[in-house]
């Protein structure tokens, strides 16, 4: 027997215990099964090891670049990451970061604040008697922690080639993706308004299955997509849970029909997984421009390699590359037209340390207020991906009926829209005994990446 020491981050009980605010997934509670804890158990050694291995295969490009240091880098990047693999694996204590970098003072914090919600001060916060959510946010942090202690490869992002590999592998349907685009827009003009939002919807379903592809779930394993996904969303939409769609045409067609007093409407994504899921992404925002549902896009991504597969600038700005010199011309195009918004500003990459940090959304106007003010400019911000979800939740076990507006605990910057395909145990706003009649016939949907939801908070 064991006594749950995963404490609630906001009242100060017990995750196990429930209370109004709904209580934390954490890796104790039940011990095995759950899928926190064999994400911890199982996938992260997976990924470890992988990064690891990745580190070995450019020991002779590390070599070449910077001779014997690169060759001792790669070993001491080695070395951590195998430390830290250990620690995991055998449920040590969770220590705070050594290397300075912009966010260590606010991990350090959030470590000792942690360990002062345990009873037993002496005690130190341990990798399977914690909140999930820390937990696996701390993991990535030391990931990168291990890299930067070793210059000169500290700029090394290890998980840069199976970002590009699920580019590649997934090439057919990016072009499928490319080249519908290009042929809506020389009809775009001629299409009435039930038309145009029967495109948006489309185009909106096409970047929510392509949430699908996340190599964090998949253990690093390849995670493509290699059919062309715009001839599955008629069959895609019974697995849709959540569709606010419709809230979301209402809100931008309004501002587009008010746009003389308002010169301006603004969409923020909130990015997660690169490759195929980022191009649905561009491909939904060059939509916006061109409908004139929006006039600008404000794409945000992550300031260090995170959860294997999320958008970092670099990966941005790769994937544009790519297909701009792509061998078919219409899909060569959808690269150019990107590059030049980038250019003129009419979209506008973001990243701050909050998005890798610790913290829920909710804490986001203490710790990073000058985010939060960002976010407020927006007249829309769709929130991509499972980890978004979870810190907009709290990752707590709500009931499933809970309504999404009070989940996300006075986080509201602007109306907002979740759009994610299900890859962890929690979800709200669903209809009575919608969740329950899922259980009973496929146990496993909250994890599968099977169902999703486009879950929508704003005035109506």
């Amino acid at each position: 027997m064991f006594t749950c020491r995963a404490v609630h981050s906001v009242t100060g009980f017990c995750s196990c215990r429930s209370d109004y605010l709904g209580s934390l997934l954490c890796l104790s509670c039940p011990p095995s099964g759950s899928f926190a804890y064999l994400t911890i158990k199982d996938r992260l050694p997976q990924i470890l090891t992988k990064a690891i291995d990745t580190l070995h295969r450019h020991k002779s490009e590390f070599f070449e670049k910077h001779g014997e240091k690169g060759m001792e880098a790669e070993k001491k990047a080695i070395s951590l990451l195998s430390k830290l693999r250990n620690e995991s694996q055998t449920d040590k204590p969770i220590i705070p970061f050594v290397e300075k970098f912009a966010d260590t003072d606010i991990w350090n914090q959030y470590l000792e604040y942690q360990q002062s919600l345990l009873n037993d001060t002496d005690e130190k916060p341990r990798w399977f008697y914690s909140p999930w959510l820390f937990v696996e946010c701390y993991a990535y942090r030391r990931i990168h922690e291990a890299v930067i202690q070793s210059p000169p490869i500290d700029d090394f992002d290890v998980f840069k080639e199976a970002k590009e590999q699920n580019f590649f592998e997934s090439l057919e349907s990016i072009t499928a993706l490319c080249i519908h685009l290009q042929e809506l827009m020389t009809t775009i003009e001629d299409l009435e308004e039930n038309q145009l939002k029967n495109e948006f919807f489309k185009l909106l379903q096409i970047s929510l299955w392509g949430n699908k592809c996340d190599l964090s779930l998949s253990g690093g394993e390849t995670s493509s997509q290699k059919t062309n996904i715009i001839n599955t969303l008629e069959d895609l939409k019974p697995f849709i849970l959540v569709n606010d769609m419709e809230h979301l045409w209402s809100l931008l067609s309004n501002c587009k029909k008010t746009r003389e007093k308002v010169s301006v409407t603004r969409v923020d994504i909130v990015l997660d997984n690169s490759g195929f899921e980022l191009v649905t992404d561009l491909v939904l925002a060059d939509f916006l421009l061109f409908s004139n549902l929006a006039t600008e896009i404000h794409f945000y991504g992550k300031m260090i390699p995170w959860f294997v597969s999320d958008t970092t600038i670099h990966d941005f700005n790769w994937v544009i590359e790519q297909v701009k010199h792509c061998d078919h011309k219409w899909v060569s195009k959808c690269g150019v037209d990107w590059e030049n918004y980038v250019k003129m500003g009419k979209w506008v990459y973001h990243d701050h340390i909050f998005w890798t940090g610790p913290h829920e959304f909710c804490a986001m106007f203490h710790v990073a207020p000058d985010l939060y003010a960002e976010l407020q400019k927006a007249h829309l911000i769709l929130f991509k991906g499972d980890l978004n979800y979870r810190k907009l939740t709290g990752d707590r076990k709500w009931e499933f009926t809970v309504p999404f507006h009070r989940a996300l605990n006075g986080f509201h910057p602007a109306p907002l829209c979740s759009i994610r395909t299900l890859k962890a145990e929690i979800q709200v706003g669903l209809r009575p005994g919608q969740g329950e009649q899922l259980t009973a016939s496929e146990p496993n949907w909250l994890t599968t990446g099977k169902y999703g939801i486009f879950q929508f908070d704003g005035p109506l």
